[in-house]
């Protein structure tokens, strides 16, 4: 019988930060790996996805009724409609047959593709049918509602441009992902990979749930073991049991390290105490290293941290309330982080609106709302609303909060309830908004859990205005009243993209007006766009010309796209001569390029938020951005 002198007591107990310091020295991650699409759910992205097509890749219509060119409508009103003959139908999902010429119009159905020629759609409310009565179809309607090129048409990429981020490293995949992804035409995700825990529970008491249980010999079920792989799964490890060792210290060795040389970390319950029986101690000191034996906490103080073999090991209490609170409190955090997962939420939360948000049709409204913390960690709400056909409002918003058919407003400042989609959501750590840019998305990959929304320069500062975003990228001759702080930036070069070779031999914007070169222009919020503008105005001026001649005489200056790839994508498809773009992405697409200068590009913040820990996280990343400038063509820093 061992004595009570021969019984080695605890360690020196340790406070229990220095156990989770202890926990946090040790590598848990696994290597990264790839899953089919149909098993990514509940898994976390291991690098940035860009889509590569745009979605939709067609322009479509957004409403049933009549495609239309928009300048054969103008003018026309309930008093002076205006007469279209009717050139055909085209139903969604079907190649359209038929193209609008002058005075033409097309039925067309929501979704379907926007047949050549047209570049609008009047609604059908708007429209009367003309014709004979006797006649299978009439031969005409009666537009009473002028439309302007691009109204009711949701052209290619405007969901989610090609080039864009789409998701970025880090990201939780829940069903909206998956949403995303699918759209996108991903059948398989890169993702981290999830560690692979080894659980050994000790004590010849110990019988395995379904053996036979003789409780005269002080026999007892096995609760560890299932308790706590419920809790690694939890966590977003991967649970492996191995068998069940007694108090010999040879077995205890022997499934210790076989589970070492097969886990990321091994876990034990009992046996971690300082009576001589319980040797679990030494077989670690002995084949790999004790970081730490007892911790200043109860329930839980006989804890064990250290390695075996390449193996990060920890030892829990034998006790089944002490050991799950010891992995709680202790191991589950650490699982979290190797597997890249965020620390469990409510599936509610509160907050306060950041902007005011009318509404007042007298119906219950789900708004999606999308979450920001602001400096001092406030949870602020506001609406996110693309329309309902873009998957990429699911993404950008967090829930929703149910706004009662009475109420007329949300007022800034008023408390909300927000319902998760997911009891996983949690806030950004930055939301940044402004110009979608291919170095930027890049540095958004070193911040932890950013948010960006592709809105354009010009919204973009709108937006920064109202409070609710952390920062805004603004590129281009873009400004306008708004208190910020300048973070820094870079440059760009930007121009016309052509094909590879130039064929056309366009040499700039003078080319653009003065031949017959069909060119893909970007939306009036991008900075690039402002570029552009500002140079037209200059060769405008050059001319003795307005610029509105200018503009007139480019073919396709006036409708403008959303993603800054779409345009060279236009080019590579053939669908036209010239697109608004940067060097860069021609670079990356293989096609030509004819500079018409260089933009600053500037990450501007807002003024209370200077000092919140995403900023700072990525005001670091632009300091030491001199590799992500380097590795696009026509960047540098600024």
């Amino acid at each position: 019988m061992v004595g009570v002198s021969d019984r080695k007591q605890f360690r020196d107990l340790v406070a229990p930060d220095v156990a989770h310091d202890a926990i946090a020295s040790l590598d848990l991650a696994p290597e990264p790996e790839t899953v089919p699409l149909a098993a990514a759910r509940g898994r976390v992205l291991a690098d940035r996805i860009d889509a590569d097509l745009d979605v939709p890749g067609f322009d479509r219509a957004s409403v049933d009724g009549y495609a239309v060119q928009g300048r054969d409508t103008f003018g026309a009103d309930e008093a002076e409609p205006v007469e279209l003959d009717l050139a055909g139908i085209v139903h969604a999902g079907v190649e359209p047959d038929v193209e609008v010429g002058a005075g033409e119009a097309v039925e067309i159905s929501t979704g379907a593709v926007l047949p050549d020629g047209a570049d609008a759609v009047v609604m059908v409310e708007r429209t009367e049918e003309l014709g004979p009565t006797d006649a299978e179809r009439p031969e005409s309607i009666a537009v009473r509602n002028a439309v302007a090129p691009g109204d009711n048409v949701m052209l290619a990429g405007t969901d989610i441009a090609a080039g864009a981020r789409a998701l970025g490293p880090g990201t939780r995949l829940t069903p909206r992902e998956i949403g995303l992804l699918s759209a996108l035409g991903y059948d398989e995700v890169p993702v981290r990979g999830r560690p692979t825990i080894g659980i050994v529970s000790t004590g010849d008491e110990l019988v395995r749930p379904g053996e036979t249980l003789h409780s005269e010999r002080g026999q007892i079920y096995d609760v560890n073991s299932y308790t706590i792989a419920a809790g690694v799964e939890e966590a977003g490890g991967e649970a492996e049991l191995y068998p069940h060792a007694g108090d010999d210290y040879a077995e205890m060795e022997r499934l210790l390290l076989e589970a070492a040389d097969e886990c990321d970390l091994v876990l034990s319950s009992g046996s971690t105490s300082a009576s001589a029986v319980d040797v679990i101690y030494r077989v670690v000191e002995e084949r790999g290293e004790l970081l730490l034996h007892g911790v200043a906490v109860k329930p839980g103080k006989p804890m064990l941290v250290g390695e075996l073999g390449d193996s990060a090991y920890v030892g829990l209490p034998g006790y089944p309330v002490s050991a799950l609170t010891i992995f709680r409190t202790f191991v589950a955090p650490a699982i979290r982080e190797a597997a890249a997962l965020p620390e469990p939420q409510t599936a509610t939360v509160r907050g306060r609106m950041a902007v005011r948000e009318r509404y007042a049709e007298g119906r219950l409204r789900l708004m999606p709302a999308g979450l920001v913390t602001d400096a001092d960690g406030e949870t602020l709400v506001y609406p996110v609303d693309k329309g309902s056909g873009a998957t990429t409002s699911l993404v950008e918003a967090d829930g929703v909060v149910a706004v009662d058919p009475d109420t007329e407003y949300l007022g800034e400042g008023e408390a909300v309830e927000v319902q998760l989609f997911s009891p996983d959501v949690r806030a950004p750590t930055l939301l940044v908004v402004g110009e979608d840019d291919p170095a930027l998305s890049r540095l958004l990959d070193r911040v932890d859990n950013p948010r960006f929304l592709p809105v354009g320069s010009r919204e973009g500062l709108r937006r920064l205005g109202n409070g609710v975003p952390d920062a805004a990228v603004v590129a281009g001759p873009v400004d306008r009243d708004v208190e910020t702080v300048d973070l820094g930036g870079w440059t760009r070069e930007w121009g016309l993209v052509v094909p590879d070779g130039n064929p056309d031999d366009v040499g700039g914007l003078a080319d653009l007006a003065d031949r017959d070169v069909a060119f893909v222009n970007r939306g009036r919020d991008a900075g690039i766009r402002a570029s552009l503008d500002a140079a037209v105005e200059e060769l405008a001026a050059e001319r003795d010309a307005s610029r509105r001649e200018l503009t007139d005489a480019i073919r396709g200056y006036g409708v403008g796209t959303k993603g800054f790839e779409s345009p060279a994508r236009a080019v590579a498809r053939g669908d036209a001569d010239a697109g608004l773009g940067l060097r860069a992405t021609a670079a990356k697409l293989g096609l030509g390029f004819v500079s018409l200068g260089r933009e600053r590009v500037r990450v501007r913040v807002n003024p209370d938020r200077h000092g919140k820990p995403g900023v700072e996280e990525l005001a670091a990343a632009l300091d030491a951005a001199s590799d992500v400038f380097a590795a696009l063509d026509g960047y540098d820093a600024a």
